[in-house]
C-alpha cells in the first residue's frame, strides 16, 4: 500500500494550507469582526509595511481635528490655510509560534490525515484565542503577564513579545471607575477605596458616552451617518446590565417589538442609545487574581471587570502576511510535526492634542471603566 508523505508537500500546497489555516484562525477570532482598513474602524488593520529611513515598519497615522476658526467675509484665506496635524506611531511586530507533534504511528489509532486536520483546527483555535487575549489586554492597558481572568501567566512567553512593553497605561481623561454612589470617578479600580466599586448600570454607560464626546473620543460612523461607540463587558457584567431596571426599561421601549427584541432574544450584542454593547469572555476581569492583585487601593481584594468604551482607531493591528504552516518528520518519518507561526502586533495608540494644547498625550480611541461584579459581592 502506498504511503502519503505529508512532509513532502510542494511550496504551493504549503502556501495553500497556510492561507487556509489563517482564514480558519481568523474566523475563530472574536476581534476579526472589528478590523478595518480605514480610520473609521475600531481596530485599524495594517497589512503592509511602510518603507522609510528606518527601514520597513508598520505605521499607524492619527490625524487630529482642525482647531482654527477659519476666515470670514472677504478676509484673505490664501496664506492663512490651517495645517493638518498628524501623528505617526509605529506598531511593534513579533512572531508567535506553536506546534503539535505526533508521538508515532502506533501511538495514534487515527490516520495521519486526521492528525493533520485536527492539528489545523486546534492550532487555529489556539491562535485566534491568543490574538483575542492580547487584543483585549492591550485595549485595557494591562500587562501580558496576566490572563484575561486576572490570573498570573506562568511559563508564558507572551510578556516577551516585542510590542508587549509598548502598551501605555490609560491616560487621565480616559480612565474611570464606578464609585460607591454609582457615579463615575476619574481613576482606575486599582486607585479606588476598598469596597467602593459598584456594578455596571445603564446610567453609567450614558455618562461614559457623554464623557467620550466631551473628551473628543472619535466615534465610529455607521453607514447611515450615525455616531456609534463599541462597549465590551464580561458575561457577568452583561448580566448586571440586563438586571438593571433602567436598562430593561430602555431596551423594552426603544428596541424592536416582539421576540426579536434584545431583551428577550438573549443576544450577546445589544444596540442602545448609540452604543453597541458586546459581551465577551476575554474582556478583563480579576476573578482569578490573587488577593492583593484585584481592585482596591489598600487591600486589593475587590473583584470586578474592566469594561471598554471604544471609538475609531481604538487599537492598531499589524497583520503581516499569512500564517506560516510548516510540516516536518522525525525518527525516520515515524513522527509527524506541524508548526504554525504568525507575525503580528498590537498598539493602543496615543496622540497629543486637544482644544487647548498639543502637549498632553491621551489614548486615542478607548476609555476604560472599572466596575464591580454583583455575583461576587
Amino acid at each position: 500500500m502506498a504511503k502519503t508523505n505529508f512532509a513532502a508537500l510542494t511550496d504551493e500546497q504549503k502556501t495553500a494550507w497556510g492561507m487556509d489555516f489563517w482564514a480558519h484562525a481568523r474566523n475563530r477570532s472574536f476581534i476579526n469582526k472589528f478590523l478595518g482598513k480605514s480610520a473609521n474602524s475600531m481596530i485599524h488593520h495594517i497589512t503592509e509595511l511602510r518603507k522609510d529611513k528606518k527601514g520597513a515598519r508598520a505605521v499607524l497615522t492619527l490625524v487630529a481635528d482642525l482647531q482654527g476658526d477659519g476666515v470670514v467675509g472677504d478676509s484673505r484665506l490664501e496664506d492663512n490655510e490651517e495645517s493638518m496635524k498628524s501623528f505617526d506611531t509605529v506598531i511593534g511586530i513579533d512572531q508567535l509560534r506553536n506546534a503539535n507533534r505526533l508521538e508515532g504511528r502506533m501511538a495514534d489509532q487515527k490516520s495521519i490525515v486526521n492528525f493533520r486536520r485536527q492539528s489545523r483546527d486546534k492550532l487555529a483555535y489556539w491562535l485566534g484565542d491568543r490574538i483575542d487575549q492580547i487584543a483585549f489586554l492591550t485595549a485595557s492597558s494591562l500587562p501580558y503577564t496576566w490572563h484575561t481572568n486576572g490570573a498570573t501567566r506562568t511559563g508564558s512567553n507572551l510578556p516577551n513579545l516585542e510590542f508587549a512593553e509598548a502598551t501605555p497605561a490609560p491616560t487621565t481623561n480616559r480612565q474611570f471607575y464606578l464609585g460607591a454612589d454609582g457615579d463615575l470617578v476619574q481613576g482606575t479600580g486599582f486607585d479606588a477605596p476598598d469596597g467602593s466599586l459598584t456594578p455596571l448600570t445603564y446610567k453609567s454607560l450614558v455618562r461614559m458616552k457623554a464623557n467620550a464626546k466631551d473628551a473628543y473620543l472619535k466615534p465610529l460612523r455607521s453607514n447611515g451617518g450615525e455616531d456609534l461607540y463599541m462597549v465590551f463587558v464580561t458575561p457577568q457584567g452583561m448580566a448586571d446590565l440586563r438586571l438593571d431596571p433602567d436598562f430593561i426599561q430602555n431596551i423594552r421601549h426603544a428596541g424592536v417589538r416582539g421576540k426579536s427584541n434584545d431583551l428577550f432574544s438573549g443576544a450577546s450584542s445589544v444596540m442602545v442609545d448609540g452604543m453597541i454593547i458586546h459581551e465577551y469572555r476575554h474582556v478583563f476581569s480579576n476573578e482569578q487574581a490573587a488577593d492583593g492583585d484585584r481592585f482596591g487601593a489598600t487591600t486589593g481584594t475587590d473583584t470586578g471587570q474592566r469594561a471598554l468604551f471604544c471609538g475609531a482607531q481604538a487599537l492598531g493591528m499589524a497583520d503581516i502576511g499569512a500564517a506560516e504552516w510548516v510540516e516536518d518528520v522525525f525518527d525516520y518519518e515515524n513522527e509527524l510535526g506541524i508548526s504554525v507561526a504568525k507575525i503580528f502586533g498590537f498598539l493602543n495608540p496615543q496622540f497629543k492634542g486637544n482644544l487647548s494644547s498639543y502637549d498632553t498625550k491621551e489614548n486615542f480611541g478607548v476609555m476604560v471603566l472599572d466596575t464591580a461584579l454583583s455575583v461576587y459581592s
